[in-house]
């Protein structure tokens, strides 16, 4: 297959290389993709898809355990971690098997092996030559540690975590982000004692301080605990179990420690720097319509400084195959983009929380309501408890939305529609949610900033 020539050559077959090779593709485009390992990369395979799976089976476990609560009777014996992993595998397997012959379905060639940047137009994979008139750099992120901690034995990342095939009585948590709720929430249901640590004040700490609040309550009222604003000072492993240290003297002893402190980009050894792309700890510098400093190679997903989000992946992917085609498409900033975080409770939000939207319009300028699900018929039937905040600009558009609640991922869709089209609360009131849903949560909130509340006093 020796020197080969395409319009666009992707680097990377995750999330957002697949999507900007498919869209190239639907413009015209001769497109190859290079991938070393599996197409759909870490979402597909080690992050979104097989995580959710868990935190169904966590799920249907909670619902099997408050089942008389509903009038049925059902026991739940024990968790089966291997038919659990079977069905993770199934459904990963599916997806992985549409995925391959969609790609092959829209005439894209696959390139299988490890690339390397070698110039501007080229991408060497063994002894071949791929030559590209534009290059997208989408080579993914991995999970990241602490300096000086080792990942080994009982010291693991998600990517072991999901290969466990046992459930652990205690678990310590380093890191009180979207991985670490994630996970102590399906281990949690499953039976384990949970420990989080978060050196800052909060669990999620990039959300709205409002919802990080509300998850730390129902979490100490499912048993999970943690501990806030301290340091990890150290760990010690036996055969048997770890003994976590941190800086205020309090050891946490557990079966195993997840790391679980970020992702770091997947760009060491790729031939980036040396090609000429400006990097900055790894990270690949672009400008804000995605080109790097070198024209024609541009970088997309997780490599690219923000948030590490498959579907910002998949909407940079998109972007930059229409930019590639001279398309001039629409910039949407991180802040706008929905971001969800798959613990119970849900957490959803987009757009700016209340103090950031302060910052930028002023105290006086900002107005917020936070509708309680209590209020909510859908929500009282679920059993869950939670809020719905928006915030407004005065006499303005909705600039945030803020959501903690089962399933409340689900809502997001509308609530990245109002704020990105810039709608204002007296332009959706009219509008009618459908009865009895979750969604009219967001439609009584919208109703009480636009000055007619129904349900809401």
């Amino acid at each position: 297959m020796a020197d080969m020539s395409f319009d666009l050559v992707v680097l990377g077959g995750g999330s957002g290389g697949y999507a900007a090779a498919i869209r190239a593709v639907e413009l015209g485009m001769s497109v190859a993709l290079i991938e070393k390992d599996k197409v759909g990369g870490t979402c597909l395979h080690r992050g979104c898809i097989p995580t959710k799976a868990l935190l169904h089976a966590a799920e249907v476990a909670d619902v099997t355990r408050d089942a008389a609560h509903h009038g049925v009777i059902a026991n739940l014996v024990s968790i089966d971690m291997t038919g659990v992993n079977a069905y993770r595998d199934d459904i990963v397997g599916k997806k992985f098997k549409g995925l391959q012959g969609l790609i092959k379905a829209r005439g894209i060639t696959m390139i299988d092996g490890e690339g390397r940047l070698t110039s501007p137009t080229t991408v060497q994979v063994g002894k071949d030559t791929i030559t590209g008139k534009n290059i997208v750099l989408a080579t993914g992120s991995y999970s990241r540690s602490l300096p000086g901690l080792d990942i080994t034995g009982r010291v693991i990342t998600s990517e072991q975590a999901l290969q466990m095939d046992w459930v652990p009585n205690r678990v310590a948590i380093l890191g009180g982000g979207v991985i670490g709720v994630e996970f102590a929430s399906v281990w949690r249901s499953f039976g384990s004692e949970v420990t989080i640590i978060e050196g800052l004040p909060h669990l999620v700490p990039n959300e709205e301080e409002t919802i990080s609040k509300s998850l730390e309550k129902a979490f100490r009222k499912r048993g999970i605990e943690y501990k806030l604003g301290v340091k990890f000072s150290g760990v010690t492993q036996t055969d048997t179990g770890v003994s976590v240290s941190l800086e205020d003297g309090t050891v946490i002893e557990a079966d195993i420690l997840l790391v679980a402190v970020g992702r770091g980009p997947a760009t060491a050894n790729c031939g980036f720097e040396e090609a000429g792309i400006t990097m900055d700890r790894g990270w690949v510098l672009t400008n804000e319509r995605l080109q790097t400093n070198i024209p024609g190679v541009y970088a997309v997903g997780d490599i690219v400084p923000g948030l590490q989000l498959a579907h910002r992946g998949y909407q940079q992917g998109f972007f930059v195959a229409e930019e590639i085609a001279g398309l001039n498409p629409v910039v949407i900033d991180d802040i706008n983009i929905p971001k969800i975080t798959y613990c119970e409770p849900e957490i959803a939000s987009v757009g700016l929380s209340e103090a950031k939207a302060k910052e930028a319009y002023g105290a006086d300028k900002v107005v917020a309501y936070e509708y309680n699900l209590a209020g909510n018929g859908k929500s009282e039937i679920l059993g869950t408890s939670g809020i719905v905040k928006a915030v407004r600009v005065v006499d303005g558009p909705v600039v945030g939305v803020h959501m903690i609640g089962s399933r409340v991922g689900e809502l997001v869709g509308e609530a990245q529609l109002i704020v990105n089209w810039e709608a204002h609360p007296e332009d959706i009131a009219p509008l009618v949610h459908g009865h009895p849903t979750q969604n009219e949560s967001l439609g009584e909130a919208f109703l009480y900033l636009a000055g007619k509340p129904l349900h809401t006093l």
